[in-house]
């Protein structure tokens, strides 16, 4: 018997193998679940049908989140298919490359509108269609990161557009509380995926998480799918308007120094 066993997820935002969507699915099928997923674009297809068939999974569709129309198209089809809802992943981010790293200042008004509109605006639309398929009740949750809270180098308008996120997270959970429906967020430490390499420095970005974190070690899809997993069971019925992290606790660092770094200043 798994914790998801009955209930039906749908997960946006899966590229390829090391997506963290795809790390999520995983995770929601171990428990038991019927998934369905979405992908953003022709040119994943070739990456993400692969996938789906390996893994048993017969609801693919393309979605462009700047679209209501296809959005609702989406829900529609996963009505029709499933009849219910129990779970919503977003996992879906998005800024012009020109507006990652430089300085700043120099963040465009139409990067700034696309990667807010992508990235955080397009979790209240999924969430308003996924809640009328949850009568009783469900768990809806959106990937964020720290850079949210804190400057983080390089991050520039996604940070403002998970700051967004989250808020948008918080008024959700609240909205549709009352309905049953739950809406959290996670925050995952730097992960090598294909999203994570559009921002420069990355790779240095995850190196040095890595060594100064409390448990000194990578965060990995199958991490941040296991709490996915658990936000979408019922152990988590009462959890709601969180963000929990996935980032081996760097996250309640003051100072990223770690005892070394200290004894060799």
């Amino acid at each position: 018997m798994g914790a998801l066993d009955g209930k039906v997820a749908l997960v946006f935002g899966v590229a390829n193998k090391r997506s963290i969507a795809w790390g999520v699915v995983q995770a929601l099928q171990r428990a038991g679940a019927t998934v369905g997923i979405s992908y953003a674009g022709k040119v994943l297809e070739k990456r993400v049908f692969p996938l789906a068939e390996g893994a048993g999974i017969d609801f693919v569709e393309e979605c462009d989140v700047t679209s209501d129309e296809q959005i609702e198209a989406v829900f529609t089809k996963a009505k029709e298919r499933f009849g219910k809802l129990d779970v919503l992943v977003h996992s879906v981010a998005f800024a012009p490359g020109e507006d990652l790293g430089g300085r700043f200042r120099d963040i465009s008004r139409e990067g700034f509108r696309t990667a807010l509109d992508i990235s955080a605006y397009s979790l209240i639309p999924m969430a308003k269609h996924a809640a009328e398929m949850m009568p009783q009740g469900g768990s809806i949750m959106a990937m964020t990161y720290y850079a949210a809270e804190k400057v983080m180098p390089r991050y520039n308008v996604m940070a403002v557009a998970k700051a967004a996120l989250e808020n948008i997270v918080r008024n959700l959970a609240a909205d549709l509380g009352p309905q049953g429906v739950r809406v959290n967020a996670i925050s995952p430490g730097p992960i090598r995926t294909l999203a994570a390499a559009g921002v420069p420095g990355v790779r240095a970005m995850i190196k040095y998480s890595n060594r100064v974190s409390p448990l000194r070690r990578p965060i990995t899809q199958e991490d941040v799918g296991n709490v996915a997993a658990f936000l979408a069971s019922d152990a988590a019925a009462l959890i709601t308007g969180e963000t929990i992290y996935v980032d081996g606790g760097y996250h309640v660092l003051g100072i990223t120094l770690t005892e070394e770094d200290l004894d060799a200043l």
